[in-house]
């Protein structure tokens, strides 16, 4: 019998809606394609199904659930503890269940947090660095800033014994000073941080020609040179100052590659396909940034989940980010670390003038080139014994 690959879905409990309307956020206009007049929180019934379903397609003993959004917090902690039910109700003895919740924070009070933490989750906010940045375009419905409710929940978090993951954005604004965004998150002291860069498509955005074909970008998004100066700026400051009190996810993943182990995160691995969307009507979808009708696999009230997710559309999409990649990408040195980048993004042009190249790859290429030998080198000294700070110590005089 053929050995199930593992998933992991990515559940919408109430679809796009948020209680925050970030300037470059690319979820928000996909209620639109809910088969729902009006989005509202998952059914216990569909809950249910999405929940044993998962555990039928799993190979286990762990079976992954991503509770994403929009803010899935609205969804009220009564879901949440009727969802954990349903795990324990249909996970195989033995079995068990890995949550993560990804929120902008604004919602989660102390009671949020105990219940959180007494429960094992995972936890991921969204903050862009230093209030005056993080303000700029993470506002609320009355147009305010976030910042100190965001802060406010973190601390909320570390009290309860919970060290979330800060997931910033790399923005029009955050790169201006990636010293400033990097120590700000790293002063929190959750001890993980996330980068993830903005690349927005908008019908009336600024025309970008530059390494692409004439396409209209946000004026969020950022630019190849922009992600590499700002990579290559954190990256310094981390492995001098902050190696094993502070972890990067991109830096990690790029260990654990040059390590000869496999990245974790999707945009890094040879394939993808295999971390679907479960929305609050039942649609479930390709992947979180292929939300549409074209990649609409089907419903859970018509299919089960596991049949959704072996579809051939299903398969082909995850195999065409190795099959698709131009031949810049096939004879780049480091095609091994980011396997092509994200599907998503990759409408720039090669140097040959090919279609289909990461748009940032230019960037990733500098940061790459810059970060790859000092970081071998620091891990190979951490591992035959050195003292951390002395290895920091001694790979500043490598910069």
């Amino acid at each position: 019998m053929e050995q199930k690959q593992p998933i992991v879905v990515m559940a919408k409990p109430v679809g796009s809606r948020c209680n925050m309307r970030c300037s470059y956020c690319y979820y928000l206009e996909k209620g639109k394609f809910s088969s729902h007049e009006t989005q509202t929180v998952m059914s216990t019934e569909l809950l249910e199904k999405m929940i044993k379903e998962t555990v039928d397609a799993s190979p286990g003993p762990t079976v992954s659930f991503v509770w994403h959004g929009g803010e899935p917090t609205l969804a009220g902690i009564p879901f949440f503890r009727k969802a954990l039910q349903l795990e324990r109700r249909h996970l195989p003895p033995g079995w068990n269940a890995w949550n993560n919740l990804q929120t902008n924070g604004l919602l989660l009070t102390d009671e949020w947090a105990a219940f959180l933490q007494r429960h094992h989750f995972d936890v991921g906010i969204s903050i862009d660095g230093d209030e005056l940045v993080h303000d700029t375009n993470r506002k609320d419905l009355g147009k305010h800033g976030t910042f100190a409710r965001v802060t406010e929940a973190i601390e909320k978090c570390l009290k309860a014994g919970i060290r979330p993951d800060l997931l910033c954005t790399v923005n029009a604004e955050t790169v201006k000073d990636p010293l400033r965004v990097y120590r700000a998150l790293r002063e929190l002291h959750t001890g993980w941080i996330q980068f993830i860069p903005i690349l927005v498509k908008e019908e009336n955005g600024p025309v970008v020609t530059e390494n692409a074909p004439e396409v209209h970008l946000s004026k969020e998004s950022i630019t190849p040179e922009q992600y590499g100066d700002f990579l290559c700026t954190v990256f310094d400051e981390w492995i001098t100052h902050d190696v094993g009190a502070c972890d990067v996810q991109l830096f990690a993943e790029m260990a654990h590659v040059l390590t000869g182990s496999t990245a974790s995160l999707c945009w890094m691995a040879e394939t993808c396909g295999r971390v679907l969307i479960a929305e609050e009507d039942g649609a479930v979808y390709a992947c979180d940034h292929f939300v549409d009708a074209e990649h609409r696999l089907g419903y859970l009230t018509q299919e089960s989940f596991e049949t959704l997710a072996d579809k051939e559309e299903q398969k082909a999409f995850g195999l065409s980010k190795k099959t698709a990649l131009t031949q810049e990408c096939r004879n780049c040195p480091f095609l091994t670390i980011c396997n092509g980048a994200c599907p998503k993004d990759r409408f720039g042009l090669s140097k040959d003038g090919e279609p289909g190249q990461y748009y940032l790859c230019g960037g990733l290429k500098k940061f790459f080139a810059h970060a790859v030998t000092p970081l071998v080198r620091v891990m190979g000294w951490i591992k035959d014994g050195m003292d951390p700070e002395k290895a920091m110590f001694r790979v500043r005089k490598l910069l």
